[in-house]
């Protein structure tokens, strides 16, 4: 038993916490009401803090050098590391409270009751202040009455202090359906509160050596269709967007704003410099830019809803078997069109870290990933090395543009072996044919002859074919010179400066020129490119 929480507690705490959301994952999944991303709970919760105990192992031989103590130390440690791996809603608020439980603890001399009850007041006032409208019965209802039956039993008796907030939490969960009618009527408590009531016996167990005997939450009644959409916020929403972002405290309350404005269910952490960020929105564009605007925003997800509908049945933990799509890409459009797909979307030009990053968040033990640029290709590859150290299965296939990447999701077929699957899309993506038009930025010798500044290139397969004054003119060129080599397929991506009706004017030249060819046109936004075109 422990009169006081230090370091070595702290880690104990960590990883016996991370084994009961391991142990109870399924059960805090089927827990949840909304087939949404985030209503995902156990599997989020438990990537969090796997970040977590990744973020203590990987420093667990270093002395503090900030003024903090061990114990201080090691708890900050922990909250970035379920900052920095959040995901959804229950996720971002975890991370949160254990935020909000480390600073008030990090230069503690010593940990006893009283300040264990101190934290977890801070700790629920943080996550409070994290949502932008916070709703009770969930979470952020289980902290705050742990917080209050810690500070209720007013002792210094650490155990004491422990065995009340777990046991407020545990009375706060029970009573959460009667808050939210949408649990009242599928018969089940809040997940998230579950999940947190896991990591408060967990600590309880360290600090006492006992586990506290408590009985699981009923299992889900049988639920009627459509009982609500997601966790929070409306239906209206098609869009779950969460990046990390390192900005300043100034630009991320302007970000608020600008976000809440947008969309709802909007959640934005930070410890200083770096913060995540989660809205629910329609423009995911719109989302991403105005993170651009703040800082600099990296590990972008952006996940459709209509693509997480929960089945009929409870399915098997997504982790070992699971199968997921990594892909690369420029230009807000593109990525929408990638996350309609179920693909997690990168941002173009990451480093290997971040594609390791976005490839270890997706869960799943088989991950696919598409780089859409030659230059990321080798980066992609030494990504897909690590993974594989880490147990993740990764191949790459070779794609050296979006319209490549959509035509191999075009393919993917989860009921197929995933070493054939990976070849059917490879397959699909070799089969498409791609081009690029822009603007020469300087003079230069092509293999088409000289080009001047200004002038409109038209690039196959990476090498420019056509030098032209207009770039409609030019455009429609390029295609005819394409499906000259047969086709059935043109897929147009539209960049970010292309002039209004350049799409259409192709796909009517097309469907003159070309009647039985079929043309699928998008808003791709991508940068420097007026359009992207793809032959299948």
């Amino acid at each position: 038993m422990l009169e006081t929480l230090d370091a070595a507690a702290v880690r104990r705490w960590c990883a016996s916490g991370l084994a009961a959301l391991q142990r109870h994952q399924g059960e805090i999944d089927d827990l949840n009401v909304y087939p949404v991303p985030d209503g995902d709970t156990g599997t989020n919760l438990v990537l969090t803090l796997t970040s977590a105990q990744q973020a203590l192992a990987m420093d667990l031989e270093t002395l503090p050098d900030d003024g903090h103590t061990p114990h201080g130390h090691a708890l900050r440690l922990m909250a970035r590391g379920a900052l920095l791996g959040a995901r959804g809603n229950s996720g971002v608020i975890l991370s949160q409270i254990l935020r909000g439980f480390a600073d008030a603890l990090a230069a503690a001399p010593a940990v006893r009751g009283r300040q264990l009850a101190a934290a977890l007041a801070d700790a629920a006032t943080a996550a409070y202040a994290a949502v932008a409208h916070p709703v009770e019965g969930t979470l952020l209802t289980v902290v705050a009455a742990a917080a209050r039956a810690a500070e209720q039993a007013d002792t210094d008796d650490l155990r004491a202090v422990a065995r009340a907030a777990a046991g407020g939490a545990a009375r706060a969960l029970a009573r959460t359906p009667e808050q939210l009618p949408a649990l009242a009527r599928a018969g089940v408590v809040d997940a998230g509160g579950r999940g947190l009531c896991l990591l408060l016996d967990a600590l309880v167990e360290v600090v006492t050596g006992e586990s506290p005997a408590r009985p699981a939450p009923a299992p889900p009644a049988v639920r009627p269709p459509a009982t609500v959409v997601r966790e929070t916020g409306s239906p209206a929403y098609a869009y779950e967007v969460q990046y990390l972002l390192d900005a300043t405290d100034e630009a991320v309350a302007r970000l608020r704003g600008e976000l809440d404005g947008l969309g709802d269910s909007l959640v934005i952490v930070g410890d200083g410099g770096t913060w995540n960020v989660h809205v629910h929105v329609n423009d995911v564009g719109a989302a991403v830019e105005a993170g651009v605007v703040a800082g600099r925003p990296h590990r972008i997800s952006v996940t459709r809803f209509a693509d997480q509908v929960a089945p009929a049945a409870p399915l098997p933990s997504p982790l070992p078997d699971g199968r997921a799509a990594v892909v690369v890409a420029t230009g807000a459009g593109i990525a929408e069109l990638f996350a309609a797909e179920g693909a997690t979307v990168v941002p173009a030009n990451p480093s290997t870290g971040e594609l390791l990053d976005a490839i270890r968040a997706t869960g799943a033990a088989r991950v696919v990933v598409l780089p859409n640029d030659p230059n990321t290709q080798s980066v992609a590859s030494a990504a897909a090395r690590e993974a594989h150290r880490l147990g993740v299965k990764v191949s790459v296939v070779p794609t050296r543009s979006p319209v490549q990447a959509l035509a191999a999701l075009a393919v993917r077929d989860p009921k197929r072996r995933f070493e054939d699957d990976v070849i059917a899309m490879a397959e699909a993506a070799g089969a498409c044919r791609y081009a690029e038009v822009c603007h020469a930025s300087k003079e230069a010798l092509t293999v088409a002859g000289p080009c001047r500044p200004g002038d409109v290139l038209a690039l196959v397969e990476g090498e420019v074919h056509l030098i032209g004054a207009d770039l409609l003119d030019t455009c429609t060129a390029m295609v005819d010179r394409m499906l000259g080599g047969g086709g059935e397929l043109v897929t147009l991506l539209c960049g970010a400066d292309a002039p209004a009706g350049l799409a259409d004017r192709v796909r009517e030249h097309v469907e003159r020129s070309w009647p039985f060819v079929e043309v699928q046109a998008y808003e791709g936004g991508q940068p420097h490119y007026p359009l992207l075109v793809g032959v299948e």
